[in-house]
């Protein structure tokens, strides 16, 4: 098995979904029907084979020492795609009461605060957390993973968001509808741009 990389040729701009035989920069049907709240998306690898594998082992106790294998990933994807100077400020997704719970910790917080520390940013770990009871995402469609998850950010600390450009970094991106819903809640509490960096995308595209 193999890590299959991610590049960013023939991806849309915004969502960084691919598309067949697409060149340049665009923006691709779906978003130009229904723009994501975040200004755009990158994921270093697929969550396929050997890499999904490894990623779900960082996401237990036994996988912490993967972090710096792991944030090499998402720091070339992230250099690979954006303006890192422009970059402000870095926020790890938060997640739910129940994952917190049942893990220990959030997995996010140790790649944002690895991640910050090498492109010499500061990492907000507070800056937005989630509230509410919502169901698991895995297993929903697109629309009722849109609706799931509606309403259950809430955003702290907004002098230190306010008109900055945010890093918001996740682990998995499916959909993107958690991704969106979370840059929605920065953007309300002041965020001028947020864009999206994550280890994976999953092969629903």
């Amino acid at each position: 098995m193999r890590i299959q990389f991610l590049t960013q040729e023939g991806c849309c701009r915004v969502c960084g979904r691919s598309v067949e035989d697409a060149k340049g920069g665009f923006i691709c049907e779906e978003c130009k029907t229904r723009r994501p709240h975040y200004d755009a998306v990158v994921s270093a690898v697929r969550f396929v084979d050997e890499a999904r594998e490894l990623l779900l082992k960082y996401k237990s106790a036994e996988g912490l020492w993967l972090k710096e294998d792991l944030v090499d990933w998402i720091e070339a994807a992230a250099r690979s795609r954006y303006d890192i100077a422009s970059v402000d400020v870095v926020i790890p997704m938060p997640i739910t009461i129940y994952h917190r719970v049942d893990r220990g910790y959030n997995q996010c917080v140790y790649l944002a605060r690895a991640l910050a520390k090498r492109i010499d940013r500061r990492c907000i770990e507070n800056a937005v957390a989630r509230c509410g009871h919502p169901k698991r995402q895995a297993g929903l469609s697109e629309e009722e993973r849109i609706e799931n998850v509606k309403g259950t950010f809430k955003a702290h600390n907004a002098s230190q968001i306010k008109g900055r450009t945010v890093l918001l970094v996740d682990d998995v991106m499916a959909t993107g509808s958690t991704l969106s819903e979370c840059a929605k809640t920065l953007k309300e509490a002041g965020a001028w741009r947020v864009w999206g960096l994550t280890l994976a995308r999953s092969v629903r595209e």
